[in-house]
């Protein structure tokens, strides 16, 4: 059997880091056994679905390099199919018109809930057996009244649920519209799926699933329900969070590989192990090890991981980000004096933890419309001017001669070199943080420090 999982989101939101963890636990497994992994668009919400978030969906997915072998395949493209499916089951008696008025099932819920039992259709229409024309209906699926229907849930394992508590599920709406867990049985039935991997939040719906698999005589998946990710205060995770769109991250400056990273381990381990290449991820992943509890985001745990790999991955790639980055925020790295962008991103990546805090601490790099923000005392004013006639005779224009050049000033005029190196960095970067100033100075080049000192010491 090959297998064959899934990842449905319904694009009618954002996609956040819950559903991209489902996406990936899918896209993992279906790489570890050599599989397929499929896109749907749950789109059948025609009046919430959008294209935008669509588009969203698919370059979140891309961004990560969650690549599918089949679709996007599109439920709004496949009404034709529900509706002979439906035809199907109303012909075998397998399903039914249901014409309770909304009035009558909300009398019936009240009473139940008054009765403190537990809101339930009552089979009203179940037994009916003539069509009342000019009357709108739903279309019921015939459920069993007797048994019980086990989920195998490679995750909660064995999960019971008693066929008289589940109701004769709706599938069709008045309008004709296939509803959510019809649409979603006859996806999976088509598309062959093997394995659904999906958030617990959907095990409620899994026995009515497996009843409507039963009665079109197909095969059942293997069932896999991960628990939710939770907020750091263990509760719903909010938008602030993380619950917003997954390209946030991106804006924000977090890497592909560290969020993935990240999110294996919100619900997965592998030992002690914290780091993850793509190929181990894949090598070493299966549903048996997923974890039964949630898991709490943990932003620090995320940037750490971030870190990690500015500071490992290959330099030339981080700095093809980073330029993107910088160009986003309005900063031209093309001057023809300006430092190179991959000896900015090797000097920076042990001192950040986003690629957006590395684009904003090199903006001096590349820009000097900044204003020195402070006047200096006589003593530092005059020893950061002998400074820059010593640099003005500087030949060799090296991180130790730059190094020699500032010990040398500040014995001259008796200043302790953590007085003087702090202001030459307000002169020539407009901040009181810099990587080594003398390193600084170097990438700056001659031409421009000596500029920004003419500027700064009028």
């Amino acid at each position: 059997m090959k297998v064959r999982t899934r990842f449905a989101p319904s694009p009618t939101g954002y996609l956040h880091i819950g559903g991209v963890r489902t996406a990936l636990y899918s896209w993992l497994y279906a790489k570890k056994k050599n599989g397929e992994f499929i896109l749907r668009i749950e789109d059948t919400d025609l009046e919430r679905s959008t294209p935008e978030a669509v588009d969203i969906i698919l370059e979140g997915l891309h961004w990560l390099g969650l690549s599918w072998d089949e679709g996007p395949f599109y439920q709004s493209q496949r009404l034709a199919r529900y509706q002979a499916v439906l035809n199907q089951l109303l012909s075998e008696d397998k399903a039914y018109r249901c014409y309770c008025s909304k009035e009558r099932l909300s009398a019936l819920r009240e009473e139940q809930l008054q009765q403190q039992k537990k809101p339930r259709y009552d089979g009203h229409c179940r037994d009916r057996k003539t069509v009342i024309a000019n009357q709108p209906f739903v279309i019921r699926f015939r459920n069993p009244l007797e048994g019980e229907v086990v989920v195998a849930d490679q995750v909660h394992g064995d999960v019971r649920f008693q066929n008289q508590e589940l109701d004769d599920l709706i599938i069709a709406r008045s309008d004709g519209s296939p509803t959510y867990n019809f649409t979603v049985v006859v996806d999976d039935w088509d598309m062959q799926i093997t394995h659904v991997i999906r958030g617990d939040d959907h095990l409620n719906n899994t026995p009515r699933q497996i009843n409507l698999l039963l009665a079109l005589g197909a095969h059942l998946p293997i069932y896999a329900h991960v628990p939710m990710i939770l907020g750091p205060d263990g509760k719903k995770l909010s938008k602030r969070q993380g619950a917003a769109n997954v390209l946030e991250y991106r804006e924000e400056g977090y890497l592909a590989d560290a969020l993935l990273n990240y999110l294996v381990r919100l619900g997965w381990s592998h030992g002690d192990q914290e780091i993850f290449s793509r190929e181990e991820i894949i090598n070493f992943f299966d549903i048996a090890d997923l974890n039964k509890s949630p898991a709490a985001i943990n932003p620090d745990k995320l940037s750490w991981l971030n870190q990690h790999y500015l500071k490992t991955d290959d330099p030339k790639q981080i700095t093809q980000l980073l330029e993107k980055e910088m160009q986003q925020l309005g900063i031209n790295t093309q001057g023809k004096d300006s430092p190179d962008l991959q000896d900015v991103v090797m000097l920076q990546r042990e001192r950040v933890k986003t690629l957006r805090e590395m684009a904003e601490k090199s903006r001096f790099f590349y820009e000097a419309d900044f204003s020195v923000p402070q006047t200096f005392p006589a003593d530092i004013l005059s020893a950061l001017k002998a400074l820059q006639a010593q640099f003005i005779q500087l030949n060799d224009w090296t991180n130790e001669s730059l190094h020699h050049a500032l010990v040398e000033t500040a014995a001259q005029f008796s200043l302790k070199l953590g007085k003087l190196a702090p202001a030459l960095r307000l002169v020539v970067t407009g901040t009181s943080v810099s990587p080594p100033i003398n390193v600084t100075l170097h990438l700056l080049g001659k031409k421009e420090v000596l500029a920004r000192m003419e500027k700064a010491l009028v």
